[in-house]
């Protein structure tokens, strides 16, 4: 007698024979009994997963002789032709060789016409994604108002790919895999009645392979009888699918704990010796790491893995890795997992990933969380000091809020009229200064040469080609030039150049390297020679001077020039006009 494929002879033939998926089968017999069938339905889930055999136990059980009924008896003539594919009105499509409009409106040309066999018309389209959109709306329509005597059941592995309006139509039930005991479960019973001698041990890791799907384990199981001359042992299910024990691998995650790296790329060359493929052994690798992190974290972890087969020995191997170690090698194998898709030569890439594995740092998790855990008052301190920067920060930000309004608000007064800006020069001489932050490093290093230079006649040439580096800084970079030109040059010290500034936020913004380099880069070409820029306060540089001059008394010298008659105004006229334009705070009177 010819023989027939375990997953064909095996086929459930009633809905108690179903492995997996009681909801399903539960609300399909409920329906049937309190006869509130709906007349399109969707079956969706992974592959083997029993949903085109699903559909012809409900067409058997609407169609049986003896019901509509919540199991078909199966012994009816209705039952064995629908069995056997052989009644006209149970019709099973693929749809990814019927994928055209031309085949859809066949089929709805026909649907009208009334079953000439059996009590109702079923249509089961397998693949359902696989049709075209115009095909789907051809069918739409259809599949929304059939006839009384018509039923639509949809098959696919992959739901997102059809139109919401066809989902809308229909009862959508979700296939779900089938759990690892569930399959062992039905294995045994076929080894038994097949006459299959399996170890357990095998049993389960063919179960393991199938990935939820029954059908995929009934196939792997049928080749490897017939490999095996009905004797079916644990060997055997891993030299055939060319998987690999986890003894072995505990044996290559201690030569990467050791750092053997003689010792992996032997083991290495020995997979592939065998048959084995670098893709699948990653893949392996990949979740007996993901075993034995999930061990470590949760307590009695060996029953979310469907992979480990003895607990201790992981528990073992787990104890001699730290956390952190176990997810550096799972980030690790996961990128270069994705990597090896598009690799030339898997087994290189492969070899790479343990080698990057064995150069991993090995620290412990307790030094890690040892010294995470620090005194409190060294916290305490470190939350002070965080606080203190957040609030020069925030000090920072205002000092500049309130210069970009001050400026704004001068150039506005200008435009506006000399009344309101004499008014509003008024006022910014009554208003009080706003707090400055000073820089940390408020003096440059060797003042005494730099106040002993500040009338020089190197510096006086300096001085007077200072509005040509302005310019040159503006040509340069505006926006550098907005806040440098808020500085005057005040003394020379060798290649040196000191510039004196107002307002801290112009000179910290001077001092950036970027704009700082861009400055001397200017002074070095309108100078003739390299030269170096150092910023100080104004206010700090007239200290300087008072200082030297209280020290040395004996050579006086006018530190800043007689105030003015202001009830007189001075002696140039724009001056005045510019002390009422922009007001004190402003303008710098240069000799």
């Amino acid at each position: 007698m010819e023989h027939i494929a375990l997953y064909r002879a095996w086929r459930p033939q009633s809905f108690q024979d179903m492995v997996g998926q009681q909801h399903i089968i539960r609300t399909l017999q409920n329906a049937i009994r309190e006869q509130r069938l709906s007349h399109a339905y969707l079956f969706s889930g992974p592959r083997g997963t029993g949903k085109t055999t699903a559909a012809k136990l409900l067409a058997k059980a609407v169609n049986c002789e003896n019901g509509p009924a919540t199991e078909p008896c199966n012994e009816c003539d209705a039952c064995r032709r629908i069995t056997a594919g052989a009644v006209m009105d149970v019709l099973e499509i693929d749809a990814a060789s019927n994928r055209g409009v031309d085949e859809i409106r066949d089929l709805r040309e026909k649907v009208k016409y009334a079953p000439t066999e059996v009590r109702q018309k079923v249509y089961i389209i397998d693949e359902v994604h696989m049709l075209t959109t115009e095909a789907f709306n051809a069918l739409l329509k259809t599949l929304e108002e059939p006839p009384p005597h018509v039923m639509f059941i949809l098959a696919t592995t992959e739901p997102h790919r059809l139109p919401a309006t066809v989902i809308s139509r229909c009862q959508r039930f979700d296939f779900r895999r089938v759990s690892l005991e569930e399959q062992t479960q039905r294995l045994r019973v076929i080894c038994e009645q097949e006459g299959i001698a399996a170890e357990e041990e095998a049993i389960e890791y063919i179960a393991r392979l199938s990935d939820g799907g029954m059908r995929d384990a009934l196939s792997i199981l049928d080749q490897i009888s017939s490999f095996s001359d009905g004797q079916v042992s644990y060997q055997q299910v891993l030299d055939m699918t060319g998987g690999i024990p986890s003894k072995q691998f505990a044996a290559l995650a201690k030569t990467i704990l050791e750092d053997d790296i003689g010792g992996m790329l032997q083991m290495i060359e020995g997979f592939m010796q065998e048959g084995k493929s670098a893709d699948k052994c990653m893949e392996n690798l990949l979740y007996y790491f993901r075993d034995l992190l999930m061990i470590k974290m949760v307590p009695e972890a060996d029953k979310l893995t469907e992979r480990v087969l003895d607990a201790q020995d992981f528990k073992e191997m787990a104890r001699l890795f730290s956390r952190s170690q176990l997810f550096r090698i799972i980030d690790t194998l996961n990128h270069y997992q994705t990597e090896m898709k598009y690799a030339a030569q898997p087994q290189t890439l492969f070899e790479v990933a343990l080698l990057k594995l064995c150069s991993l740092p090995k620290g412990d998790d307790s030094v890690r969380e040892s010294a995470v855990q620090t005194p409190v008052s060294s916290s305490v301190a470190t939350g002070a000091s965080a606080s203190e920067v957040q609030q020069l920060k925030g000090q920072l930000a205002e000092l500049e809020r309130k210069l970009e309004q001050a400026l704004q608000g001068s150039l506005a007064a200008g435009a506006g009229g000399g009344d309101r800006s004499a008014a509003s020069g008024g006022r910014s001489a009554t208003r009080s200064p706003a707090p400055r932050i000073s820089s940390p490093a408020k003096l440059p290093s060797g003042m005494d040469r730099y106040v002993a230079q500040r009338n020089s006649q190197e510096f006086m040439a300096i001085q007077g080609k200072w509005n040509q580096i302005l310019q040159a800084v503006k040509d340069a970079k505006v926006t550098i030039h907005a806040w440098f030109v808020n500085g005057e040059p005040v003394s020379i010290s060798e290649d040196a150049v000191l510039v004196a500034f107002k307002n801290d936020i112009h000179r910290e913004t001077t001092e950036k390297p970027t704009n700082k380099q861009l400055i001397e880069q200017v002074m070095e070409r309108q100078l003739g020679r390299p030269c170096r820029l150092v910023t100080m306060m104004l206010k700090d540089w007239n200290e300087a001077i008072q200082g030297a001059a209280a020290n040395s008394p004996s050579e006086p010298f006018e530190l800043e020039p007689p105030p003015e008659d202001t009830a007189g105004g001075s002696k140039e006229p724009w001056v005045d006009e510019a002390l009422q334009l922009f007001g004190e705070d402003l303008v710098v009177i240069k000799e």
